[in-house]
């Protein structure tokens, strides 16, 4: 899967102009030069430098203020909802650096957890050396499940729903006319008897194409229609009829390499080789040991997840199948981590992602349709592509610092402006108590209130 298009910028005398191109980048000044997810120095503006900054990389200025939020109010949240008496904001960066499929790419995260932007960005950062992240999705197959209990014979119920594949097929479809239409719809029926301590099951998969919604009312709707037929020809009660959340003909994948310069820190005295080895291990870790790679997961879904709030997509969902599927051979890391034939540092990362461009909620929240705008993906499956490569960089990025100066260090740098704020320090503090704190290695709320005394007296 290739991006083909780019948001780039034509500089001459007589201006700027903005439209979408080829991304390539051009040497000189005879043509348009592709927006660089780059962005140096993002991190150290404000919250409206950094929208400024956003406006003149080529993002439309409606999306940029669309990011700020606020728009969905306590009307639009009880639309989406049930029980409403409010909403709750979360913050919303950017994670700069991105390369993904040739494209630079800017990824808007929603997450309240301190150092998570960072870390993204850092990551993509790394690998942006070597060419970024490429991606690849198997396509956005989704499977719904009909259980049927108390069937009689279901071994031979299981071969009479099989001969009725087609008829079963057709009906499915008849509930989604919209999907068919856009190259969507059911495309098999497959069929399993299940031993289980209340006797044998038969269930019955729906497989189905979803084209770019996540897919979840579809098939419902189709697994409810289908019930009364799967009653008939098994014999049997059908109770269940939902979609299955490990989707794993779903998945996603994305690889990038590292040069082992990239992985040094001038404040901790490891080569880059060691650290690369060091990330290596800590991998093989999380293969043999369940207690370390649920936490090394919690590291890739820290960025999957917050990329999910930002565009209204369903991340409980992409939870449960992300964890599903590392479970599937005994629990295990979602990545990989290898040491090329180069001696760079090769990551992969492989995982169920069903998310959705149209339908569900996705288009009701402004500030997650800026979201969506600000990614310029065209289909569920390129969006799923920027989740995975958002999830791998987030990952090695964690274990950099693991291996490396200790997660704390930048963690609690970061987390000393929560503390700061949380203390009482006036807006004009902030900064001065949060730096004081980190220098002397005490990030603690009653030495942030020492300092706002001193400061203020």
């Amino acid at each position: 899967m290739k991006r083909l298009i780019g948001l780039c910028r034509w500089e001459s005398e007589a201006g700027s102009s903005w439209w979408f191109c080829p991304p390539k980048i051009n040497d000189d000044s005879s043509g348009p030069t592709c927006m660089d997810s780059r962005l140096s120095g993002f991190y150290k503006g404000s919250p409206a430098e950094r929208r400024q900054a956003l406006i003149d990389a080529g993002v439309d200025p409606e999306t940029v203020e669309s990011l700020r939020g606020g728009k969905l109010g306590v009307d639009g949240a009880d639309a989406v909802s049930e029980n409403v008496v409010g909403t709750l904001e979360y913050p919303i960066g950017i994670a700069t650096n991105f390369q993904i499929d040739s494209e630079d790419t800017l990824v808007p995260m929603a997450v309240e957890e301190t150092s998570v932007v960072a870390a993204a960005s850092f990551g993509a950062r790394m690998a942006r050396g070597t060419g970024g992240f490429t991606t690849d999705v198997s396509g956005p197959i989704m499977i719904a499940q009909i259980q049927a209990t108390d069937v009689p014979a279901p071994h031979h119920a299981k071969s009479t729903v099989l001969d009725a594949a087609d008829d079963l097929i057709e009906l499915a479809n008849e509930q989604d006319p919209v999907l068919v239409e856009h190259g969507g719809g059911c495309e098999d029926v497959q069929v399993r008897v299940i031993d289980t301590p209340r006797g044998e099951m038969l269930i019955t998969h729906l497989i189905v194409d979803v084209r770019d919604a996540m897919g979840g009312n579809a098939v419902n709707t189709m697994a409810e229609a289908l019930a009364p037929e799967i009653e008939e020809l098994t014999g049997g009660d059908v109770s269940l009829r939902i979609l299955s959340n490990l989707a794993d003909r779903r998945l996603a994948r994305a690889t990038c390499t590292i040069e082992p310069d990239a992985l040094e820190t001038e404040d901790v005295a490891l080569s880059g080789e060691e650290i690369r080895d060091r990330i290596v291990d800590a991998w093989a870790f999380a293969a043999c040991d369940p207690y370390r790679a649920a936490t090394h997961n919690k590291g890739i879904m820290n960025g999957i997840d917050a990329v999910a709030t930002a565009t209204f997509n369903d991340w409980r969902a992409i939870e449960a199948g992300a964890h599903a599927y590392a479970a599937q051979d005994g629990y295990g890391p979602l990545t990989t981590y290898e040491v090329d034939a180069d001696g760079r540092l090769a990551c992969s990362i492989e995982l169920p992602i069903q998310v959705g461009t149209v339908g569900g909620a996705t288009r009701l929240q402004p500030t997650a349709e800026a979201a969506l705008e600000l990614l310029d993906v065209d289909s569920a499956d390129e969006l799923a592509g920027v989740f995975a490569a958002v999830g791998l960089a987030q990952n090695f990025a964690g274990l950099r610092a693991l291996v490396s100066e200790g997660i704390q260090r930048g963690h609690m740098s970061l987390h000393a402006k929560n503390i700061a704020v949380q203390a009482g320090a006036p807006d004009d503090l902030v900064d001065e108590v949060a730096a004081r704190m980190v220098a002397e290695e005490a990030v603690r709320q009653d030495r942030a209130e020492e300092l706002i005394d001193e400061l203020t007296e």
